[in-house]
C-alpha cells in the first residue's frame, strides 16, 4: 500500500478503506509518513469529506495509537462529559460531584486550557497540591472509593490526533466536521468511559459559532459514540456570553463552590442539571429528567454534592479547606470595578473577547508552557438584557500587573454593545442530539 494512491483516493473522491485509514495512522503516528503527505491528504479530505464510515475508522484508528485506558475494575456504568469549550465553563467542577453524590461513577479526562477557552485541570490546581498527573491505577482507585476522579490527558492517550492537530492547525484543515468529531471522540473513546455526555458550545465564545455547525458537529459526534458501541447525548449550549459571571481559574471554583452551595447563577446552575440529569440516566441511576432533577436537587440541598468536591480535591493531594470557605484563595493585587461609559440595554456581549481579557491578564495561554496566573479575570455584573446606567459596575476586574489591567480594561468596555430596547429572550439549552 502507498500513501500516495491513498491520496489520490481521496482527491478524487473514492472512500477511504479502513486498511487505508489504519496504513496512514499507523504510519503517520511512526513517523514513517512525512508531513507534506499528511498534509496533502487532510487537505484532500477538507474539500472531499468523509462518509460515516470512513469517519468511525479514522476515530478508532487514532483510539488505538496510543494507551486506552481499561476502566473495566471500576464498578458500575462509567459515565463521562466534555465540552467544546468556551468562557466561564466551570461545568466540570460542578457536575461531576453532583453525579457521583447520586452513585453514578465518573471517570474524567480533562485537558489544559488554551487560549481563551479554560481547562478544568488549570482550575482545579487552584487548589494548593492538587494533582491531575495520577496513574491509572490511582485512577481507578479513587474513582472506586471516591465515586469520582479527574486526571489530566497523558501524550500516550491517543498520539496520533495530538500530531495530527498540530498539523491541520498549521495548514487550514481544521474546520471539517469529521475531523474535528474524530479528534474529540478518539480522546473520549481512549479513555474507557462506558457513556458520554457532550457539552457543544454555539455562539460568539465557541469553536462552533452558528446553530448549524454545532447541531451538526453534535449529529457526527453522536454517530461516531454510538457506532463504537457507547452510549452518547450531546447538548447544544448557548455561548454568546460568559457562562455564569466568573472568568478566571480561582474565580471560576468560587462561583463553582458556590452553586454546589445552591447560590450558582442560574444559567449556570441550569445546564449543571441539564447534564447531570443526563449522566445520571444514561448511568442508570434515573429513569428520566423529572427524576434526575430531584437526586441532584438532594445532594445539593444536603451538601453531600459538596463534600465529594471536597472528597475529590483531597483524594488527589489538594488542601480542601477552601472548598468551605473560599476566603482562603489567594487574591490578585489589584481588583477594581470597570465602570460604564454608556447608557441602555446590554444587546450583545462579544463572549469571546471577555476570554481574551481573561488571557491579556495572565488567566490563560497563549502557548502550551505558558504559566497560568489562577488569581486574575473578572467577575460580570451585567450581562445580556440588563440596563446600565453610565456609571454602572459592568465587572469586578481582579489583575497583578497595571499595565495588563488596563489593555484588558479597554478590551472589555469594547465588547459590550448597549441598545434602546431589551433583546428577546435567549435559553442557556439551546438543544439536544440522542
Amino acid at each position: 500500500m502507498r500513501m500516495y494512491d491513498i491520496i489520490m483516493n481521496k482527491r478524487n473522491g473514492d472512500a477511504l478503506t479502513k486498511e487505508e485509514i489504519d496504513f496512514f495512522i499507523e504510519g503517520y503516528t511512526k513517523g514513517e509518513i512525512p508531513d507534506y503527505q499528511a498534509s496533502a491528504l487532510m487537505m484532500a479530505i477538507y474539500f472531499k469529506g468523509m462518509n460515516e464510515e470512513e469517519t468511525l475508522n479514522l476515530t478508532i484508528a487514532m483510539e488505538n495509537s496510543g494507551e486506552k485506558l481499561d476502566l473495566s475494575a471500576i464498578k458500575g456504568i462509567k459515565v463521562d462529559k466534555h465540552s467544546t469549550g468556551g468562557v466561564g465553563d466551570k461545568t466540570s467542577l460542578v457536575v461531576t460531584p453532583m453525579v457521583a453524590a447520586c452513585g453514578v461513577p465518573v471517570g474524567k479526562m480533562s485537558g489544559r486550557g488554551l487560549g481563551h477557552t479554560g481547562g478544568t485541570t488549570d482550575k482545579l490546581e487552584s487548589f494548593k497540591g492538587f494533582n491531575t498527573s495520577i496513574s491509572t491505577e490511582e485512577f481507578i482507585n479513587n474513582v472506586n472509593t471516591v465515586g469520582l476522579s479527574i486526571m489530566g490527558q497523558t501524550a500516550d492517550i491517543a498520539p496520533a490526533d495530538k500530531k495530527l492537530y498540530a498539523l491541520r492547525d498549521v495548514t487550514a484543515t481544521v474546520d471539517n466536521m469529521s475531523l474535528i468529531a474524530s479528534s474529540i471522540m478518539s480522546k473520549k473513546l481512549a479513555a474507557g468511559a462506558d457513556a458520554i455526555v457532550i457539552d457543544v458550545k454555539t455562539g460568539s465564545g465557541a469553536f462552533m459559532k452558528t446553530e448549524e455547525d454545532s447541531f451538526a458537529l453534535a449529529r457526527e459526534m453522536v454517530k461516531i459514540g454510538n457506532n463504537a458501541g457507547r452510549k452518547c447525548v450531546a447538548i447544544i449550549s448557548d455561548m454568546d456570553e460568559p457562562l455564569g459571571y466568573a472568568v478566571g481559574n480561582i474565580l471560576e471554583v468560587k462561583e463553582a463552590i458556590d452553586t454546589l452551595n445552591g447560590k450558582g447563577p442560574e444559567d449556570f446552575f441550569e445546564l449543571c442539571l441539564t447534564f447531570g440529569s443526563q449522566m445520571l440516566i444514561l448511568g442508570g441511576a434515573a429513569e428520566n429528567e423529572k427524576a434526575a432533577r430531584e437526586k441532584l436537587y438532594k445532594v445539593i440541598d444536603d451538601k453531600s454534592a459538596l463534600n465529594k468536591f471536597a472528597e475529590l480535591v483531597k483524594a488527589q493531594g489538594g488542601d480542601e479547606k477552601p472548598v468551605f470557605d473560599t476566603e482562603l484563595f489567594p487574591k490578585a493585587d489589584i481588583i477594581e470595578e470597570i465602570l460604564s461609559e454608556k447608557e441602555g440595554y446590554v444587546r450583545h456581549i462579544e463572549c469571546e473577547e471577555i476570554g481574551l481579557c481573561s488571557l491579556l491578564l495572565g488567566g490563560g495561554r497563549e502557548k502550551k508552557d505558558d504559566v497560568i496566573d489562577p488569581t486574575v479575570g473578572l467577575v460580570l455584573k451585567k450581562k445580556v438584557g440588563d440596563y446600565v446606567k453610565r456609571g454602572d459596575v459592568l465587572c469586578v476586574m481582579h489583575a497583578n500587573d497595571r499595565d495588563k489591567f488596563e489593555a484588558a480594561k479597554k478590551r472589555f468596555l469594547a465588547a459590550y454593545s448597549f441598545g434602546d430596547t431589551a433583546p428577546g429572550e435567549k435559553h442557556i439549552i439551546v438543544g439536544k442530539v440522542e
